[in-house]
């Protein structure tokens, strides 16, 4: 086995990410158009950003 056999410079056959979904795309958001389900999807989000910054301590 030599020693270049296991480097390999930037094919990585098996991405964690699949190509059809690489592209983000921006929503906007307004308030006035929100429903309980919008402002509900908020709140869990600002509570889980809330317990990543308390595990990082």
């Amino acid at each position: 086995m030599g020693k270049d056999e296991h480097k390999r410079k930037s094919k990585n056959r098996m991405a964690q990410t699949p190509k059809n979904q690489l592209r983000a795309h921006d929503v906007e958001f307004s308030e006035s158009m929100a429903d309980q389900e919008d402002l509900e999807a908020q709140a869990r989000a600002r509570a889980a950003d809330t317990r990543i910054k308390n595990q990082k301590r």
